[in-house]
């Protein structure tokens, strides 16, 4: 049963690294939580390190330059892995082969274009047309203010009539912009796999996002990380890959779940929680109302 907590200082003194969500915890798309900023601050003071673990399809310096035009302050984390950083590997490694049809909304051209130092000896990867195309790189949809994965279903049939695999660089299904919700490169995959093609995952629930957080923290001299807690809102990409990788987990219910819990947002209800958890068979090992 998970433990209803109030604030993270109830517990932090237990771990020695957070795994921190952004969308739904740290920021709502459009500006940073406050509180939830306080909170990593005041974990770092106490000598923890925070990696910023996201599902965003962008390698980690794009991510930290939105953070930045944010107002997210540098101080409240240490690393930022994203979904974009082991799908980028995967890519040039040639997970989909080199000749890419890119779906996604043009500020994801980083992904091509920023090539990693370990990968610039790399054959190069050339993004052409679908009907030229030997894989697919989703990072999301053209337009995500307007489009809904239906609107792929001719474009999916065509790739999986030609067994063209699709490398998904974000597992997210949504995430809340503001008040608007808008669709992820994990929602078009789903679509994808449903009429029967192939889509690769690498971010979380998946092991590789994981691997690679870790293999960064040792380059910062925090080893594997030590004691590790996730914090996130997604109960099947953060909280269920914190079980598959047998780290604790604090499930933030203001985010994607908002509205499921009774009503003070900040106080989940015990009983709704445990009803909704075990719908989901999840098992957060605690949970908050909003990261504070």
């Amino acid at each position: 049963m998970t433990r209803i907590i109030s604030d993270l200082s109830q517990i932090s003194a237990a771990y020695d690294t957070l795994f921190c969500d952004l969308w739904g915890c740290l920021h709502n798309g459009v500006a940073p939580f406050r509180a939830a900023v306080a909170a990593l601050q005041g974990f770092r003071a106490r000598g923890g390190k925070v990696v910023l673990l996201t599902n965003a399809p962008r390698p980690a310096a794009f991510v930290t330059a939105t953070l930045d035009r944010m107002g997210v302050p540098r101080d409240c984390w240490d690393l930022v892995v994203s979904s974009g950083d082991a799908a980028q590997d995967a890519m040039f490694a040639g997970a989909v082969g080199r000749r890419i049809w890119h779906l996604g909304p043009e500020k994801d051209l980083g992904f091509f274009n920023a090539i990693p130092a370990e990968w610039a000896d790399a054959p190069a990867i050339e993004r052409v047309p679908l009907d030229e195309a030997e894989g697919i790189v989703c990072t999301g949809p053209f337009d995500e203010q307007t489009e809904v994965p239906e609107d792929y279903r001719a474009r999916f049939l065509l790739a999986k009539t030609r067994n063209l695999p699709m490398l998904c660089a974000n597992p997210d299904i949504v995430v809340d912009m503001g008040d608007k919700r808008i669709y992820c490169a994990g929602a078009l995959a789903a679509l994808y796999e449903e009429m029967g093609g192939t889509a690769l995952y690498f971010g979380k629930p998946h092991p590789p996002i994981y691997d690679l957080a870790r293999r960064r923290l040792a380059t910062i001299g925090a080893g594997d990380g030590g004691r590790i807690l996730a914090v996130g809102d997604g109960i099947n990409t953060d909280i269920a890959g914190a079980a598959g990788e047998g780290i604790d987990s604090l499930f933030v219910t203001s985010g994607l779940a908002a509205g499921q819990f009774g009503p003070d947002p900040d106080m989940p209800d015990a009983d709704l929680l445990q009803r909704w958890l075990a719908t989901r068979m999840q098992a957060p090992t605690f949970t908050i109302g909003a990261l504070r």
